[in-house]
């Protein structure tokens, strides 16, 4: 039986092409974050691993430049 290809692979893959284009400077790489982020928080994501671990850092980051 064939498993179903993780649906937001894609962006996740789209981040890590950013990332080593640009040196793994994130701010490079915004839009493609925001992709992964939208593509997170859609219903049919919930269960992604791509998203489990982003969602997690993605957060805290975002958290901590709310701060400053």
């Amino acid at each position: 039986m064939k498993e179903k290809p993780d649906p937001c692979q894609r962006q996740a893959c789209d981040i890590q092409v950013c990332l080593q284009a640009n040196n793994y400077k994130e701010s490079r790489c915004e839009s493609v974050l925001r992709a992964m982020e939208r593509c997170c928080e859609k219903p049919w994501a919930q269960d992604s691993v791509c998203c489990s671990g982003f969602r997690k850092t993605h957060k805290s980051k975002t958290e901590d430049m709310e701060k400053r």
